[in-house]
């Protein structure tokens, strides 16, 4: 169905799932990097590549991580903290850097509010908008609630975003402890199995102990190059996205308080780099120039 006359298209949600789900080619490259390098050591110090292989070390490394995860938390923080794993190669949506998109948009509300009053901005409302935060602050905005109010009540929404999205990253980073201790569990098992057996012949003793030592070497692995570095990463988008919120909170309480474009531009401009300030004149309009925000993406 075509759109409305004189209204732009919306972009297609399959159009912009994709482009959220792109990969940081910095993350592939950090992992395969280090791979090569753990794998290079390997070849260049022996032949005997089947040595490095247990299968007994990785059900004891990597189950009993597992088990005491579920053990720990509950079973959904546990299955978005796996997911965290994949996440981990995705690049982030919301950045220090991309934050002028938002800017930008609360601007053109406020230019809606002057020129066609508070009708207009819920009529924008309406017409829908895919970021539940932004949906939720411009709902507070038509709502009579004071500058004070509205700002109170994001604040406590963006902080409660952060508590419960963070939840993963503290899954990762217990795991990322345990997977070295489950480790040395395998290793202490491999040798009383490897000392039972032993029957006054020492030729069996540096193989059987070598065997041993793998479940240590794959609990340090999986703790370093996968949980740590996740948990780090959900972090790091969880925290950009808590500073992004909160700059919207500003917006939000600034439209409430009836503030000019232009003051909402100074204001705004603060939360950016210095080369990244908006220089649009919030006060004039180029010909042609529509009032419409740009489209605003699910932020992750």
């Amino acid at each position: 169905m075509a759109p409305p006359k004189g209204k732009p298209a919306r972009p297609p949600a399959r159009k912009a799932a994709r482009k959220e789900m792109s990969f940081s080619i910095a993350s592939l490259i950090g992992a395969v990097f280090s791979m090569a390098l753990v794998l290079g050591a390997i070849m260049l110090g022996t032949e005997n590549f089947t040595a490095f292989l247990s299968v007994e070390g990785v059900m004891i490394v990597i189950g009993g991580t597992l088990a005491v995860a579920f053990m720990s938390y509950q079973a959904d923080d546990v299955v978005h903290a796996l997911k965290g794993l994949g996440l981990m190669f995705k690049k982030a949506t919301t950045t220090h850097e991309n934050l002028h998109r938002d800017l930008i948009n609360i601007i053109s509300w406020a230019r809606i509010m002057k020129e066609r009053g508070l009708r207009g901005l819920e009529d924008e409302v309406d017409e829908g908008i895919n970021d539940p935060f932004v949906r939720y602050g411009l709902d507070m905005v038509v709502s009579n609630y004071t500058p004070e109010e509205v700002r109170s009540m994001m604040e406590t929404s963006a902080d409660a975003y952060y508590e419960r999205d963070t939840v993963p990253a503290n899954v990762l980073m217990a795991m990322a402890s345990h997977a070295p201790a489950f480790g040395m569990v395998g290793t202490l098992i491999g040798m009383v199995i490897m000392l039972g057996n032993f029957s006054g012949d020492m030729s069996g003793i540096g193989e059987g102990l070598s065997v041993a030592l793998l479940a240590t070497l794959y609990g340090v692995i999986s703790a370093r190059l996968l949980y740590m570095p996740a948990a780090s990463k959900i972090m790091q988008k969880q925290d950009n996205l808590r500073f992004r919120n909160h700059l919207i909170t500003e917006g939000m309480a600034m439209l409430v308080a009836n503030k000019s474009p232009r003051y909402i531009q100074d204001r705004l401009n603060s939360f950016l780099k210095p080369g990244l300030h908006s220089k649009v004149d919030p006060g004039a309009k180029a010909a042609g120039e529509s009032l419409k925000p740009e489209p605003t993406a699910v932020a992750k």
